[in-house]
């Protein structure tokens, strides 16, 4: 157990229930000017806001958004002056909608703020409306953007980023594919075990991350199988949502440093990236986190007491019957590229310096060829 001391941010308010997207309009009251920033799919739901004044919808946001996504984004901004913004879609959605609000009216670029707290501030109020139960963005104060340049992931932390009002309505979530259900699932559960097991692992953190894993193990196969089983639904945004938090104060370790290649290089959804990656990484930790690990294992179901080797197979299993594709090969990886990849992400200490054990480049390349 650590002494160390922890900052938490949440959002100012969270509204969380079926219905609950209609929050959005009451809350931004008479605001002027409103810019929503979504994707052609979630742009969709835009009228369930419940917004008044002049709405402008920026929906260019791929998969995995890079610096030209935000650029494109920002100038949609400029046009509009928004009073208001808001973020109505899964996390990369989120992730650039928090940038948008902090970098609009300023004259700070991404370069000036990358890394932590280097963000000058923000005058523009902002709400989080989660449509996937994944990546937990409406909670943090994290952002990430691909520089495609570089073939990496710029991290942005600031507590300006935070939503003044963030919104968990399992109802924008029914329309999910099975798949993205499947692989967003298994990411928030990632969050909350890498949170769990990591070195900067804290006790109050560890609250949240309990309860994150244990909604994934009793709902996640449920929201699967039936998209629109509210109850489950609602469990994995709250999922997502611990998941978030614990992302804030100790972060995620060497599962997410794997998956990240998978993302840039690959163009693999991040959430499927983390999946194909989770298991291996849970077993490989297992020594020295023998407890904690046990705990999880219980929880999701895989049984207690399990070797390394009987762990990995069983969370493995976990996964595909979910229905998800764990094969590298099968998503387009080639042996060759195997090392640049180990190489990228053992070279990722923001999260590699957070995991329970060291891993040599060696072992992460074990890994993904493990999981090829």
């Amino acid at each position: 157990m650590t002494n160390a001391s922890i900052t938490l941010h949440q959002p100012r308010r969270l509204a969380v229930g079926a219905g609950n997207v209609g929050q959005v309009g009451l809350w931004a009251g008479d605001a002027g000017s409103v810019l929503v920033v979504a994707t052609p799919f979630t742009a969709g739901f835009v009228d369930r806001l419940g917004l008044s004044g002049r709405v402008a919808i920026f929906d260019a946001i791929p998969g995995e958004p890079d610096i030209a996504t935000l650029d494109a984004a920002l100038d949609a901004a400029h046009r509009c002056r928004p009073d208001v913004i808001v973020g109505l879609g899964g996390g990369s959605v989120l992730d650039v909608a928090k940038l948008v609000a902090v970098l609009w009216d300023g004259t700070q670029t991404l370069a000036d703020v990358a890394g932590p707290n280097r963000v000058a501030g923000r005058n523009t109020r902002l709400a989080q409306v989660a449509t996937t139960a994944g990546t937990g963005s409406e909670a943090g104060i994290r952002s990430l953007i691909t520089d495609p340049d570089k073939g990496t992931k710029v991290a942005v932390e600031s507590p300006h980023m935070i939503a003044d009002l963030a919104v968990l309505d399992p109802e924008l979530t029914y329309s999910v594919p099975p798949a993205v259900t499947a692989a967003t699932g298994v990411d928030a559960m990632a969050h909350c075990v890498e949170a769990f097991t990591n070195r900067r692992a804290h006790p109050m953190i560890d609250g949240f991350a309990r309860m994150g894993f244990r909604l994934v193990g009793k709902y996640l196969s449920r929201a699967v199988r039936d998209g629109s089983d509210t109850e489950a639904r609602e469990g994995m945004m709250l999922a997502s949502f611990y998941g978030g938090i614990c992302l804030g104060p100790v972060n995620t370790a060497a599962g997410h440093a794997i998956a990240y290649p998978l993302g840039t290089r690959l163009r693999l959804p991040h959430g499927l990236a983390n999946a194909i990656i989770f298991p291996h990484v849970l077993a490989f930790n297992q020594p020295v986190a023998a407890e904690k690990t046990n705990e999880v294992a219980e929880a999701l179901g895989l049984g207690t007491g399990l070797s390394q080797q009987d762990l990995s197979r069983v969370a493995h299993g976990f996964c595909r019957d979910l229905g998800i594709e764990m094969s590298l090969a099968a998503h387009g990886a080639t042996e060759a590229d195997l090392s640049l990849y180990a190489s990228e992400a053992h070279a990722n200490r923001r999260l590699m310096d957070n995991n329970p054990i060291d891993m040599s480049v060696e072992d992460v390349q074990a890994i993904y060829r493990a999981a090829f």
